[in-house]
């Protein structure tokens, strides 16, 4: 399989970008068993959410989250950039104070 690229613009502080997604991992972590290695300002992120295998690396600048996983295949490739893209905005949204703020999180 190839690799699928994204990227996520948000303009919060770089901190405060890294707390968000840590929580956004949390949450992965605490209801699909997805597992995150932080190293830096950067994470890989391996599991299953909503079906889909992920196994991503992604690194947070100062104004977006950039990153590439394995792309799912054509049948899955549209679903999964959509979820990633709609679940890392909501918790970057600087309107929310994080992901608590977000009740469609799966």
């Amino acid at each position: 399989m190839g690799t699928m690229k994204f990227e996520v613009p948000h303009s919060l502080p770089k901190d405060e970008a890294r707390k968000r997604v840590e929580q956004l991992l949390k949450y992965w972590s605490e209801k699909y068993g997805v597992k995150a290695n932080w190293a830096g300002d950067g994470a890989k992120v391996i599991g299953k959410v909503m079906g889909i295998n992920l196994d991503a690396n992604f690194t947070i600048t100062d104004g977006a989250i950039q990153g590439e996983g394995t792309d799912p295949g054509m049948l899955l490739r549209g679903q999964a950039k959509s979820y990633l893209q709609k679940k890392f905005s909501a918790a970057l949204d600087p309107s929310k104070s994080g992901i608590e703020d977000d009740k469609g999180l799966a």
